[in-house]
Parts: structure tokens; sequence; C-alpha cells
């Protein structure tokens, strides 16, 4: 079962501690972004864990669903979390998001957006990102260009 959604018909929108976990997949200096649905902004691929997953098995779900990408090694980038991950999302649903974020550059498959959350997913070049970043992946977003720019 879905856990996010268990809850949301308990509490309604009322605000939410939720343990997300997103990835970023990284190739040639280009990141795998999608559009979402939702708010038509761009972000990393990733979602909230239900109970008993791991942080990396959701990491490694949510990038195959949203993405048809099989993640074969992840590294974390991060954990985040403070007054920047408070967020609304369109359908009022509010949260206070736990982040645990991954860079993937060992995965295999073939793209393919799931139709439901993601508009359209696009390679992007570290010194080309979008500037409409979902809000709750802006934190997450500068920490991935920093790790990036890095390398």
């Amino acid at each position: 079962m879905d856990y996010i959604q268990y809850i949301r018909k308990k509490v309604g929108h009322d605000m939410i501690i939720m343990v997300g976990c997103g990835v970023f997949p990284y190739k040639d200096g280009k990141v795998l972004l999608q559009r979402r649905k939702d708010n038509n902004c761009w972000a990393c691929h990733g979602g909230g864990m239900n109970i008993g997953e791991t942080p990396e098995e959701v990491a490694k779900r949510e990038l195959l669903e949203e993405t048809g990408l099989v993640a074969e090694k992840l590294e974390l980038l991060g954990v985040f979390s403070g007054s920047d991950m408070l967020y609304t999302y369109p359908n009022d649903d509010q949260v206070c998001i736990v982040a645990v974020s991954y860079v993937c550059q060992e995965f295999s498959g073939n793209l393919l957006a799931q139709r439901d959350e993601v508009s359209e997913l696009k390679w992007f070049d570290i010194d080309d990102i979008p500037h409409n970043i979902s809000p709750p992946d802006r934190q997450t977003m500068a920490a991935f260009v920093k790790w990036a720019k890095a390398k």
C-alpha cells in the first residue's frame, strides 16, 4: 500500500513529515530530469518511502517507475531537510520533506516516461540546468550541481 495515500486518508491536506528518496541519473556530463505534471517544473526522480522500504529501494523503484531505467549502483548525495523543504503541492497536500538523494552513474534500460506524473524526460548539460526547478528539489539540485562540477 502507498503509505502517503494511507496517511492522507487520515489527515487530509494537513502537514505531514514525508521521507522522500530521489535519484539523479548522470552520464557524460548530463543529468536526466523530469518535468512534473502537477506543477510543470523540472525535478529529479523520486517519491515517498513506504513502510519497510530502504531509501535505496525507494530511489530504485521510483527511477524505474518514472523513467524505465534500472539503477545498477547508487551513490549517496546527501540527506536534506529544513524550512526550505516545506511544500504545499498543487492539490493542497502539505509536507515537510526529509529527502535522501542519490546519484546514479550506472544504469540500464530504455527511457519511458510514466505518463501519470511525468510530462517529459530530458537530458540536461550540467551547465544548462533549467531555472524552473520544483521547489522541493531546489536544495538537492544545488547539491547535485556542486557535486557534478567537482568531478
